[in-house]
């Protein structure tokens, strides 16, 4: 069961209960935390129950103890020791005031810092929704050092004015961010060790310059190798700033059809995961064209189950779109067995549809070849050509030829005037399916 799905009012109940913890209590607490929504699960009232009523018993408040009428009058003879006890007596006394300040039995403590609890996770959720009108985050920065990184009031990270009651353990992280001084336009990509330094990191402005540079190389035919290599350097600087708009949302979309472009399923499969988180922050971009994607990479990874659920997620905008009718036409053509329908979407994809399309073609060629190598006892080269958008018969050839299905009754013959013979070839390809195709194996899925 994921916390995803938990309905807001269970998620606040459950931050309530762990500030309520205390060492003392924490092993008994959670167990019966996690027997409650069992039982809520499985009686499915996730959504129905009243969270805010519901109390753990291992959280109440226990009564203090009831002192009786000895121990009682041993105090008051206690107190009526000399004048030269007192002050060993006030000492103790105000030991013992401390020790009750911390009791974790207080029910005003432990409900104070249950309020505290509340109010930061408040405080995380009206984040989430905040309107995306500048260029920096908030979410905490990883890299983020107090000690190294002032807030721009000048104010020490660790208090929070506004706040005054908030633990002062707890960095207000929306104090300060990591911004860089470089004003380098390239930067080759290194994997970070060590704490950030803003010297080495460029500003947002020069982001902007870069990824601007970065399209015109890429028009003038630069090398690949080169390109990912900034691009990975420019998610970098984003990420350590923790910069997350618009302008974030096209770096990752133009490196993913890069990438696509040149197969690097690397690449993509790691642009088109943060693209996922960033759309879902509500960050605006091409959201449909990579939705289209995403289906067609589950098609690629034959992930039923994540596909079901994935276009069942889909809204009515989106299932509008061209390229996502189009990726929901190539699954329903596929799961129908449709290889008529399902080439002739693959010569007229959008965008760069065919070019994930492409990992899987063969696949389904095999299994179009299967299935028409039962159904004719011969097959003409041309017709297979047409029929599994081949670019001509000698490309036809030599996939039947690769696959060990190239078997013909006029072996001599132009490939313009060749003939397939069905039935030696049909054992042949379902071989080669089962060795080949039957398991995917997809490189940087995410």
């Amino acid at each position: 069961m994921s916390t995803e799905s938990w309905p807001p009012k269970l998620k606040e109940w459950v931050a309530k209960c762990l500030g309520q913890m205390t060492d003392a209590n924490r092993e008994e607490a959670q167990t019966e935390l996690k027997q409650v929504i069992a039982e809520s699960y499985a009686n499915k009232t996730l959504w129905t129950t009243d969270w805010d009523g519901v109390q753990l018993k291992s959280l109440m408040p226990k009564p203090p103890p009831v002192l009786s009428t000895q121990s009682h009058l041993k105090r008051k003879l206690n107190e009526s020791h000399s004048s030269s006890n007192k002050k060993t007596k006030k000492g103790s006394v105000s030991k013992a005031a401390a020790a009750n300040a911390l009791d974790p039995d207080d029910a005003a403590a432990l409900n104070r810092r249950a309020a505290r609890f509340q109010r930061e996770h408040e405080i995380e959720r009206q984040k989430s929704s905040r309107p995306f009108n500048n260029h920096t985050s908030s979410y905490p920065s990883p890299y983020a050092n107090p000690q190294l990184y002032k807030s721009r009031s000048g104010t020490p990270a660790t208090y929070d004015a506004d706040n005054p009651d908030a633990d002062p353990n707890v960095p207000n992280w929306d104090r300060f961010t990591i911004v860089g001084t470089s004003q380098e336009i390239f930067k080759d990509y290194l994997r970070l060790t060590s704490e950030p330094k803003p010297e080495q990191i460029r500003p947002y402005h020069v982001l902007q310059e870069t990824l601007n540079q970065l399209k015109k190389r890429w028009r003038e035919k630069a090398t690949y190798n080169w390109i990912c290599s900034q691009f990975k350097s420019l998610r970098q600087d984003l990420t350590v700033q923790r910069i997350k708009n618009e302008f974030t949302v096209t770096v990752y979309e133009i490196h993913a059809r890069m990438a696509l472009e040149v197969g690097d399923m690397v690449e993509y499969n790691q642009c088109q995961a943060m693209l996922r988180n960033l759309y879902e922050l509500g960050i605006p971009g091409k959201v449909e064209e990579f939705t289209a994607y995403r289906i067609l990479m589950l098609l690629h990874g034959r992930n039923r189950s994540d596909l079901n659920l994935y276009v069942g997620q889909l809204t009515e905008k989106q299932k509008a779109d061209p390229a996502v009718r189009h990726a929901l036409a190539v699954q329903r053509a596929i799961a129908m067995g449709n290889y008529h329908a399902l080439f002739d979407l693959y010569m007229n994809a959008p965008n760069m549809g065919a070019y994930i399309m492409d990992h899987f073609i063969d696949r389904e060629r095999i299994r179009a070849l299967m299935v028409m190598t039962k159904a004719y006892r011969t097959l003409q080269l041309t017709f297979i050509q047409n029929e599994l958008a081949f670019d001509t018969p000698a490309a036809a050839r030599e996939f039947l030829v690769e696959h060990r299905a190239g078997f013909f009754t006029n072996p001599n013959a132009p490939d313009a005037d060749a003939v397939l013979d069905c039935k030696p070839a049909g054992p042949q390809l379902a071989a080669v399916y089962e060795e080949k195709y039957r398991r995917v194996q997809i490189k940087g899925a995410v």
